[in-house]
C-alpha cells in the first residue's frame, strides 16, 4: 500500500512539473507564421525563420514612384520569458531616422496572430504594431501610431 501511494505521489508530481514546465509565454518558435516574403505597392517584408531565441526581419518601404524611401531591421527575441521586438529604420543612404531602437514589449499572442505596444524605451515613433495571418498568402501589419491613428498594411505572398 505504501508502495502504492508513493508510486502515485511521485506520478503526480512530475505531471504537475511537466505541466508547469509547458507553461510560459509566447516563444520565437511559435511565430514560424511570419517566415516568407511579403510584398505589397508600398512596402515588402522579408522574415527569417525563427533560431536560437530570434526571428529577423527585413524592410523595404517604396515611394509612389516605386524608389527605396526607407529601409528597416526588425528583431524579435526572447526575454524574461516573453518576446520583445526592436525596430531600426533608415532613409535612403543608411541615413538614422531616429536614434537608437524603438523598443516594444507582446501583449498579445494567439494562432497566427502577435501585438507589441511600446515600451517607452528608445523611440517613440509607433505606438502599437501588430502582425497577423487570415490567409495562407496575406500577411497584415496593424500600427497605431503615437497620436492615436491607426491603420493597416496588407501584404500578399511572394512565390
Amino acid at each position: 500500500m505504501r508502495r502504492t501511494l508513493f508510486v502515485l505521489l511521485i506520478a503526480s508530481l512530475l505531471t504537475v512539473t511537466a505541466a508547469a514546465a509547458d507553461n510560459h509565454g509566447p516563444r520565437v518558435e511559435d511565430l514560424a507564421w511570419m517566415t516568407g516574403t511579403w510584398s505589397g505597392p508600398a512596402l515588402e517584408e522579408n522574415w527569417a525563420i525563427p533560431k536560437n531565441g530570434s526571428m529577423v526581419a527585413r524592410v523595404r518601404g517604396f515611394s509612389p514612384d516605386g524608389t527605396t524611401n526607407m529601409i528597416e531591421l526588425i528583431s524579435i527575441e526572447e526575454e524574461n520569458d516573453s518576446l520583445v521586438l526592436r525596430l531600426k529604420q533608415w532613409d535612403p543612404g543608411m541615413k538614422p531616422r531616429y536614434d537608437g531602437f524603438l523598443v516594444m514589449k507582446v501583449v498579445e499572442s494567439k494562432d497566427r496572430m502577435i501585438s507589441f505596444e511600446n515600451t517607452g524605451e528608445g523611440a517613440a515613433v509607433l505606438a502599437k504594431l501588430a502582425y497577423s495571418r487570415p490567409a495562407d498568402d496575406k500577411f497584415v501589419i496593424s500600427i497605431e501610431t503615437p497620436t492615436g491613428q491607426s491603420f493597416d498594411i496588407t501584404l500578399d505572398a511572394v512565390k
